[in-house]
């Protein structure tokens, strides 16, 4: 073997455990802020992402897959804390992810969808009834009418309606949701018992607050047996159901069960 060729070998080598290397370090950062965001505890998970990102900039270029997931938790995170540059981070990750991947691909509706529930988290409750249908239609031709994320695009879509005001169109969609839910997934899945909840909290919205406990009730025993009774969607549920039967309406607007894309973070691989 001529010697250039052995030492091109070792130095491409090297270079590819160097670059492992770093990825398990990015990841792990990247991890990190994940863990916190989970927690609650966003300003943490802040400094964490944007640490990550940089390094996944410097490691794997602007337009690398890590790069890019790293980029839309850092928008999430921003989004979550309230800081203004949230819906900008965000809107910059979704154009980046049309240009690399195309329109339908699920990584770009990821963030399309992350998007929409910015929107409408922020009070743009146009912009966020217009870019959710936009989704929900991509990840219905794309996945079907009942893949957990088109749900979740289904639901974002119907809040995004009553955010704009039109609380009765958007019961209907939760309604025809959450009937497909049903049928694909069963009663006692996050999806379907988020889908109760929100129609739920439209029932109330309405002034039926019958109707409306009886699908808080039921969304609070199915998440009592699916995720426990301390867990927060479950306690959410209970203060929910509770102030329906107090008051005839939720203590909020959208519940915890909500779990909107807009909040959704992701893990990068380590190779």
């Amino acid at each position: 073997m001529a010697w250039w060729s052995r030492e091109g070998r070792d130095r491409g080598s090297a270079r590819q455990r160097d670059r492992r290397e770093d990825a398990a370090a990015l990841a792990e950062r990247n991890a990190d802020g994940v863990s916190y965001f989970a927690a609650g505890r966003v300003a943490e998970a802040i400094p964490r992402f944007e640490d990550a990102y940089e390094g996944c900039i410097g490691t794997f270029g602007g337009d690398h897959p890590h790069t890019l997931t790293v980029a839309g938790n850092l928008a999430a995170a921003c989004v979550a804390a309230g800081e203004r540059r949230g819906l900008e981070l965000m809107a910059a990750n979704l154009a980046d992810r049309v240009r690399v991947f195309g329109d339908d691909d699920p990584r770009t509706l990821t963030a399309a969808d992350a998007l929409a529930s910015a929107y409408r988290l922020a009070g743009q409750a146009s912009d966020a009834v217009e870019l959710s249908t936009r989704v929900t239609a991509e990840r219905r031709r794309v996945l079907g009418p009942t893949h957990p994320d088109t749900l979740v695009s289904r639901m974002g879509m119907a809040l995004a309606r009553a955010a704009s005001g039109d609380v009765l169109a958007a019961l209907t969609l939760l309604e025809v949701a959450l009937h497909d839910a049903e049928q694909a997934h069963g009663a006692r899945h996050q999806h379907t018992i988020a889908l109760r909840a929100n129609a739920a909290g439209c029932l109330a919205a309405l002034d039926r607050a019958d109707e409306a406990v009886v699908l808080f009730r039921q969304a609070f025993e199915d998440a009592s047996a699916l995720l426990g009774a301390n867990h927060p969607d479950t306690v959410a549920l209970h203060d929910e159901l509770s102030a329906v039967l107090q008051d005839g309406a939720p203590r909020s607007a959208a519940s915890s069960s909500d779990s909107t894309s807009a909040n959704r973070v992701e893990v990068i691989s380590s190779t």
